[in-house]
Parts: structure tokens; sequence; C-alpha cells
């Protein structure tokens, strides 16, 4: 690999661009399903966050489907002018704003889940359970893994792995 004399690098970067690919083909595959139903994943996250946990703030579904403040702002936006959501201010704190589901928007999660869920398990079906059980574990340890060393570099620690 050009400019890398480390193994362990050249496995880690050939390892991560293979992690891309998955998550490429995996995404094309879940937006070509979402996509009769006018919906993009993120869209779908937010619908699906409110049906299993109810109304949430912008922040806590922003925390829930991985998005910045500004897109999911713009997420909400796009499913309220489809009567999908609605903003419902806090009774008892104003400046707190929850997103919660609408009957039409419940009807459409309903509907679109459980096709969407079987979509992902085809999706993943090149892997048998033992593997994705597996492999759930190991992006769980990467992902913490990343994200400890990334919050220790925003702290002014150099990490000792790099």
């Amino acid at each position: 690999m050009f400019g890398v004399n480390d193994p362990a690098i050249a496995t880690a970067v050939r390892l991560y661009v293979k992690l891309l690919r998955a998550d490429r083909a995996v995404l094309a595959r879940v937006e070509r399903s979402l996509a009769p139903h006018g919906l993009t994943p993120t869209q779908l996250g937010v619908l699906e966050a409110l049906l299993h946990k109810g109304s949430l703030t912008h922040r806590d579904l922003g925390r829930k489907v991985l998005t910045s403040a500004g897109n999911m702002t713009d997420v909400i936006d796009k499913l309220a002018a489809r009567g999908l959501v609605a903003r419902v201010r806090d009774h008892c704190d104003r400046r707190q704003v929850h997103v919660a589901l609408t009957e039409a928007g419940q009807a459409l999660i309903q509907r679109v889940f459980p096709c969407h869920a079987a979509d992902i398990a085809a999706a993943l079906s090149g892997l048998s359970a033992c593997e994705q059980h597996r492999l759930g574990e190991l992006l769980r340890k990467l992902g913490q893994t990343a994200a400890s060393q990334c919050e220790r570099t925003a702290g002014g620690m150099e990490s000792d792995t790099t």
C-alpha cells in the first residue's frame, strides 16, 4: 500500500474499505425499498424511534438516529409537512418541544417497518445467525473504541494506540 509500511495499518485500511462497501451495499438496498413509501432511512428511523419510544425531543431523536441537529430539523419538517409527525410543546416547560407520531405516521410505520426489517434480514442473510451475532459484538467494540479514542483526542490527550 502506497506510503504505508506497517502491515497492521495496511490491514486496518483494507478493513475500513470493506466496512464502507458493506455499509453502502446494505444502505442502497434499504433506500430502494423505502423509496416507494417516500421515506429516507433517517425518516424511517425517526418514525421507528417514535413508535417504540413515544414522543421525543429533537435532541433525543438525533441521538437515536445518529444525525445532526440541523439535519434532524429538516427531517422532522419534511415528516410534519406530510402529516406523519407533530411538534408538541411540553406543558411544564414550554421551551421543550417534543415530536410525536400522528395517526397517519403510526399507520405508515406499522405498515412499512415489518417489510423493512425483513429486507435488512435478507441483506444480512449472507451471514449465519452466529456470524451476525459475532459481527454485532465486533462492531459494538469497534464503535466504542473509536468513540473513546475520539473523546480522548478531543480532550487534549493523545491515543496510545496511534
